[in-house]
């Protein structure tokens, strides 16, 4: 007669340390993820909004930003500031980093939308090698 000897399987043989640390580790996983679909969701709702899109399309259009960084003027980092609206009322006080082959800067935009139409009080690029505010609103802030 011949003596079998009958083995666990690694599961049965290690199940009381692999459920607990697969179960922690799924929920870390899980823990990312949500967190990196919130950066991701905020991101993009503060980089579709109306005070960003318009402040770069008038650095991209201001020549004199443009003689400072060069072509293309791309966005450098993460937007900061505040930024909130609710139905037809909001506001907005952010800063955007930009690039350009040439050098750097931050586009500064502080408004309120009132009736679905935003006004702006401040839009300014500082550059960052020399300081220099540059307004992009047409008129000298005093």
């Amino acid at each position: 007669m011949e003596n079998q000897i009958s083995q666990k399987s690694w599961f049965a043989r290690n199940w009381g340390w692999v459920v607990p640390l697969g179960g922690c580790l799924t929920v870390i996983i899980l823990f990312f993820v949500f967190l990196g679909s919130v950066i991701f969701g905020v991101s993009e709702l503060m980089t579709g909004s109306d005070p960003y899109k318009e402040a770069l399309a008038k650095v991209k259009q201001d020549e004199y930003v443009i003689e400072i960084l060069g072509k293309p003027i791309e966005t450098d980092g993460i937007m900061q500031g505040e930024l909130s609206f609710k139905n037809s009322i909001g506001k907005a006080d952010i800063s955007i980093p930009i690039k350009g082959p040439d050098g750097t800067a931050k586009v500064y935009v502080v408004g309120t939308k009132q009736n679905d139409q935003w006004t702006y009080t401040e839009m300014y690029v500082i550059i960052a090698e020399t300081d220099e505010q540059i307004d992009l609103l047409g008129y000298e802030n005093d």
